[in-house]
């Protein structure tokens, strides 16, 4: 299969598949809790539709086509009409202000919008008088209620009956003239702070980076992938057009908040996910097995002790002898298999990226039978550029290069790539460009080393890297996935920049808790008021001494603040891809930032007026 990627544009590979398997499952979408299948050759009718229509509304080689929605199938059809027609694939986040997606429009020129749902034609229609390009909306939502506006406006199904089979030869043409150095997409970072800016990413980037992961990962024909994160972010987009190139079969979850009941209907071999999504999962269980009976909680430990035999054993350890193996076969039909049918019981890898993944939690997963292949890349990469791989997975790092990837080390332990996958620059922004490239390489902006295995380790990110009052660095991702484990936190930020402690802001994870409050006895009207009670505050602040356990002093968190309410996108605290936005939860929450120091600055006043 190798040989046969060298030389395949993306476009080519979707086409093949097509042909070879006309009858088989391409792709799958969920409506009203049943799955609907979209065969190969349907995909190819469809595709080739939309095609003609994008050359029929005038759109020439290389022009702009933004896609504003939700997962859907209609969303991956227009992504793959759009490569077909040479046009290059602008991905906006559904949860994107009409103020950022104007934005991105503009600063595209992007012709045509397709947009998911009310919520993004409305955003839409609140940005396009800015947005003076945009000259077709399509309306991917049958339910979808249209108003007035100064662009032509199209519901996806009318498009499937334009009479375009005049525009047949031309399709042909522009497939046959498309090559490697074509744009594929522009992908908006969405950052943590500054404006977004547009990656720009070729086929020969993607055709790269489906090259390298055939090379070292058994996956292809046969297998089910469920795309449950955001198309609009690189990774599960790199991930399912991989996929499809190598006639996997996609599912697509609109909505995130069912992933786990997706996961047991459609049954996935593989899914990308977040550290958040293992967290969760990890507090979840660890919840459950805390209020379970003495001997079940025994049970469970003792399984999950030879679960991490068994990965040890399978990953450059000691082999399992007999009796190690009779008893993970015991464990494995007592416990473990139960707790894999939770993630549909098929999975046979998982990757994982977006941010650090807690050692604890890894292991878990790992213990139990889900193996996940944690890795490391960012949008300028085209997603992957190291990852764990099955045979030589570690708890610590993040893997090792991909075979054609060539990472090193620079200034203040800043991680540098080189490669086919690193992107061609940012759109018109020459100067970004030219400072994020140092004799050819891509300066990532995070920290880390690689060990005497050549395993890459990351530390943090440079620009995030927290320096307190004492000179001392905290590394406030680390910090936070060792806190988050906690079953009863949800989310957590850390403080600690010019301060002479680390504090942290906590969302309670308030289903648990309100379970743990009514054990106790704990009256509230509200989760404001169950906040601020005694008896929680101070469960919590033993909770964090016991988690905190193996960071040093100087990390530890001293004090803290529970907040009422999550942090969210719509507020901008957080990015689509939920990392937080300091920046911004630094100044929506100063004031309970400065009451955690407000005692501190007291006493130092005190000290210094008593030293005059």
């Amino acid at each position: 299969m190798t040989q046969l990627l060298e030389d395949l544009h993306l476009v080519d590979l979707v086409r093949a598949r097509i042909d070879e398997m006309p009858e088989k499952a391409a792709l799958s979408y969920r409506e009203k809790g049943q799955w609907h299948d979209i065969s190969w050759k349907q995909l190819g009718t469809t595709i080739t539709q939309l095609a003609r229509v994008l050359l029929h509304l005038g759109l020439e080689p290389q022009d702009k086509v933004a896609l504003f929605g939700q997962n859907s199938e209609k969303w991956t059809m227009a992504d793959l009409a759009c490569m077909q027609a040479r046009a290059v694939v602008v991905p906006i986040y559904p949860t994107n202000t009409a103020e950022q997606a104007g934005y991105i429009l503009n600063d595209a020129a992007a012709k045509v919008v397709f947009v998911g749902d009310q919520e993004q034609y409305d955003k839409a229609l609140e940005a396009l008088p800015h947005c003076p390009s945009v000259a077709h909306l399509v309306l991917m939502n049958s339910t979808i209620a249209k108003r007035d506006a100064a662009v032509i406006q199209h519901s996806y199904e009318e498009l499937l009956r334009y009479n375009v089979e005049y525009c047949r030869q031309a399709l042909e043409q522009r497939i046959e003239e498309s090559n490697l150095d074509d744009l594929l997409t522009l992908i908006y970072t969405s950052g943590t702070t500054g404006e977004p800016k547009g990656v720009m990413l070729d086929y020969r980037n993607f055709a790269s980076t489906t090259r390298q992961h055939s090379r070292v990962l058994d996956y292809g024909k046969g297998d089910r992938s469920l795309a449950f994160l955001p198309l609009s972010h690189v990774f599960e987009r790199g991930w399912t057009l991989y996929s499809l190139g190598l006639g996997a079969h996609v599912g697509l979850l609109d909505n995130p908040a069912d992933v786990q009941q997706a996961m047991v209907e459609f049954k996935p071999n593989v899914m990308c996910a977040v550290p958040r999504f293992y967290e969760k999962v990890y507090s979840a269980v660890a919840d459950k097995v805390s209020k379970a009976p003495a001997h079940r909680r025994a049970l469970f430990y003792w399984a999950l002790r030879q679960g991490q035999k068994r990965f040890q054993a399978d990953n450059g350890g000691q082999p399992l002898g007999k009796v190690s193996q009779a008893f993970y076969r015991l464990a494995d039909k007592l416990v473990l298999t139960k707790l894999r049918a939770v993630l549909g019981g098929e999975m046979r890898f998982m990757p994982c990226g977006g941010a650090k993944l807690d050692d604890v939690v890894h292991e878990f997963f790992q213990s139990i039978g889900i193996t996940l292949l944690c890795g490391y890349g960012l949008t300028e990469t085209t997603a992957t550029v190291t990852c764990g791989l099955p045979g030589s997975i570690k708890l610590q790092g993040n893997g090792r290069p991909l075979p054609e990837a060539q990472v090193k080390i620079g200034a203040e332990n800043e991680i540098l790539v080189k490669g086919d996958t690193v992107m061609r620059g940012y759109y018109n922004r020459p100067e970004d460009t030219e400072a994020v490239f140092e004799d050819g390489w891509f300066k990532t902006g995070d920290a880390g080393y690689l060990d005497e295995q050549g395993m890459l380790h990351i530390t943090d990110r440079i620009k995030e890297l927290m320096k307190t009052s004492n000179g001392k660095y905290i590394a406030p991702q680390r910090v936070e996935g060792m806190v988050g484990r906690d079953p009863l936190i949800e989310q957590v930020a850390i403080i600690a920049e010019a301060r002479n402690y680390v504090s942290a802001l906590i969302v309670p994870a308030f289903e648990s808790l309100e379970a743990w409050a009514k054990e106790k006895g704990i009256k509230y009207k509200d989760q404001l008021e169950l906040i601020q009670h005694s008896a929680v505050v101070e469960h919590f602040e033993q909770r964090l001494k016991e988690v905190q356990g193996e960071l040093a002093k100087f990390e530890q968190v001293k004090k803290f603040t529970l907040l009422p309410r999550e942090f969210c996108m719509k507020r901008g605290e957080l990015t689509p891809t939920l990392k937080l936005r300091r920046k911004v939860i630094n100044e929506r929450f100063e004031a309970e930032i400065d009451a955690m120091y407000a005692k501190a600055k007291k006493l130092v006043g005190r000290k210094k007026a008593s030293a005059k």
